[in-house]
């Protein structure tokens, strides 16, 4: 393989790019076959070196106050990377702090990737952990210093190579996921790996342009460059379609999964692009339907029926799987004390359960006058409605960086649109300030729906209700 690779390792702050800094980096250029140069140097962060990382690494505050900034060595490690696949044990970690500092520099760093632990569990399978500590003592790699830049990159470069010396396997696997499982010939013609690689790996809405600028396709993903990366590497009808009409690519960031899918649910009806179906057909085959028995009394049910028989119900409500069907046809049995019965929860003869301990008012033995019954029937079919939104409230969730979070507004029973707020400046109890974050947009079943199902799907937001 005539490839240049850029063997990385750093030591940092903390664990997170968007706000911990670099301590520390260590590059081995290898052309796949030996090394070709090395760099290190400790890093000065210009914030304080936490204890329990100096604990970790032996890397003091002292140690970097000299040390140059990042800046100062960023010309550097483009040029040691330029051109070279960028290697590292869990490379998204070290790829994510050096991205963060290029952009903190207002410069974009992008640069294809690779990694040794995945590769490991495919050429050596049966480790019961791929920690570089843990092969280190299980393979005898060679390291220096742990937790220390140079060190770690040592032993990633002795793995690397016993990777590479594999016959077959390996060479297969390092370019399936350097190129991200993607034939090149499968690419658009102004696609490029590189193209491809600078993609953000967050979540939000894409784009995808024909040659006159036009969208043909808009998508949503939790990480954008795998979810493209999959278009063009799919053999289905609609990947050709979009092989064969694409000419570029755009996208925006949202932080939240929740606004990416009422986003990208806004821009295909707005846009109607041409590739996308009406509206995306989501797998939800379970549902309740609701009818009325001969005694008058309106009934439930959760079942999965078939595309004909789906027709010919009174559909409220669908879900994913069958627990959640269920789960929701019992709260809203017992949130409104319904006949379990009548719910189809209980299929005994005679009274239901629930009626022998006073929970059920005797509609399942006629008891409990149909009209009478109804009245709660109906409030339950209303809550069941995914069109139905009750109370008002926020949804707070992630936002595009740490010091900001996503907002979703339902009012009066209706979507109202979504914004994001900084924190520090804004809190979740000023209702007002949230309220003038948000960028209108129109409600409608479909949106109503999607928060619904995000919120009944145990999603980790917060619900502020006012």
């Amino acid at each position: 393989m005539e490839n240049k690779y850029a063997i990385v390792d750093i030591e940092t702050t903390g664990g997170r790019a968007a706000r911990d800094k670099i301590t520390e980096i260590a590059i081995v250029v290898h052309n796949g076959t030996e090394v070709l140069e090395t760099f290190e140097t400790l890093v000065n962060p210009e914030v304080p070196i936490p204890y329990g990382i100096t604990d970790l690494t032996g890397i003091t505050n002292d140690m970097v106050r000299q040390a140059p900034r990042f800046f100062e060595v960023a010309k550097k490690i483009v040029e040691l990377t330029e051109g070279a696949i960028f290697v590292a044990h869990n490379v998204r970690f070290d790829y994510s702090f050096i991205q963060e500092e290029f952009r903190r520099l207002g410069y974009t760093y992008t640069r294809r990737q690779l990694c040794t632990v995945r590769l490991a569990r495919k050429v050596f399978p049966g480790y019961k952990s791929y920690s570089l500590g843990n092969l280190i003592l299980a393979m005898g790699l060679t390291a220096g210093d742990r937790h220390r830049a140079m060190g770690d990159t040592i032993a990633t470069v002795d793995l690397f190579e016993r990777i590479l010396a594999q016959p077959g396997l390996a060479a297969k696997e390092v370019r399936s996921m350097v190129n991200l499982g993607v034939r090149e010939s499968k690419l658009p013609k102004n696609f490029s790996l590189e193209k491809l690689h600078s993609l953000p790996e967050a979540c939000g809405v894409y784009y995808f342009h024909d040659e006159n600028g036009d969208v043909v396709y808009v998508g949503k993903s939790l990480n954008i460059k795998k979810r493209i990366a999959e278009h063009f590497a799919n053999q289905t009808e609609k990947a050709a379609k979009l092989q064969s009409q694409v000419d570029d690519v755009t996208w925006e960031l949202t932080g939240s999964e929740l606004v990416a899918l009422l986003k990208e649910s806004h821009e295909i009806k707005s846009m109607r692009p041409p590739i996308n179906r009406a509206q995306k057909i989501r797998e939800y085959p379970f549902v309740i339907h609701t009818y009325e028995n001969q005694g008058g009394y309106i009934c439930f049910d959760v079942a999965k029926p078939t595309a004909k028989i789906r027709k010919q119900l009174q559909i409220i409500s669908s879900y994913p799987d069958l627990a959640h069907a269920k789960g929701w046809m019992k709260a809203a049995q017992k949130r409104f004390s319904l006949c379990l019965r009548h719910c189809n929860l209980d299929d005994r003869n005679g009274p239901c359960f629930d009626y022998h301990i006073k929970q059920c008012f005797g509609a399942c033995i006629g008891e409990e006058l149909a009209e009478d019954y109804n009245l709660r029937a109906q409030q339950a079919l209303l809550t069941l409605d995914e069109s139905f939104l009750e109370q008002d409230f926020f949804i707070m969730d992630k936002g595009r960086s740490a010091d900001e979070q996503a907002i979703v507004l339902v009012e009066g029973g209706e979507y109202m649109g979504y914004g994001y707020a900084n924190l520090e400046e804004i809190t979740a109890n000023d209702l007002e300030s949230l309220k003038e974050c948000i960028q209108p947009l129109e409600s409608n079943p479909e949106v109503k729906r999607i928060i619904r199902r995000f919120l009944a799907n145990g999603s980790k937001v917060k619900v502020v209700k006012f």
